[in-house]
């Protein structure tokens, strides 16, 4: 059976044709995000801080300017966080982390096409929440970098596994008093499927 198997399924894989992206294409991937925070995340109020990680959907909207090449709107539903003060206390924020990048799709005869690119992002904080007082978090600008693959289910489909890093950095206030920064700089996993249009 596995003699028989074996041959169909790489058959089938090379007989499914490659997610080419030309020049004025738009594409449109639909998934999950996982953004996991560094372990280390600064000092506020003098303590370690500690801040966990989240799931949410995500959206990508990317315009082939070029061959081959994309310019890529990366957007999300808010994600949640809790910080940890190490002997002070918590607190939770939200944020929208909409992030622009350029993107370089390198070309394959087969149906896996890897990825990379680089860009903005713009990560704004809102809905603060402590019992120690009125916490604010300032927004953060800074690099995003991204690589991945994508795997082509039809000549318009694929499947999209990809990892971006994102410098995100925000200086924090306690009642008005600023009281340090926290470094998040995650680690987004995402997962998604991506329609071509």
């Amino acid at each position: 059976m596995k003699c028989i198997v074996l041959p169909a399924l790489l058959a089938l894989a090379a007989a499914t044709p490659a997610l080419a992206q030309s020049k004025g294409d738009w594409t449109i991937g639909l998934g999950l995000g996982y953004v996991q925070p560094k372990d280390d995340n600064g000092l506020l109020a003098g303590a370690a801080t500690t801040i966990d990680e989240d799931l949410r959907p995500t959206l990508t909207v990317e315009y082939f300017a070029w061959d081959n090449i994309g310019i890529e709107l990366l957007a999300a539903t808010p994600f949640e966080h809790t910080a940890t003060i190490a002997g002070v206390g918590t607190a939770t924020t939200k944020h929208l982390p909409p992030t622009l990048s350029v993107v370089y799709h390198v070309p394959t005869a087969g149906k896996f096409t890897p990825f990379f690119g680089a860009g903005l992002n713009y990560t704004v904080f809102f809905s603060e929440k402590s019992a120690l007082g009125v916490v604010k978090m300032d927004d953060s600008f800074g690099i995003a970098l991204k690589a991945g693959v994508d795997m082509a289910l039809s000549d318009k489909a694929a499947l999209r596994t990809e990892l971006r890093w994102m410098d995100i950095d925000t200086d924090v206030s306690l009642n008005g008093a600023p009281i340090g920064k926290a470094e998040i700089d995650p680690l987004v996993v995402g997962v998604s499927y991506v329609m071509k249009f």
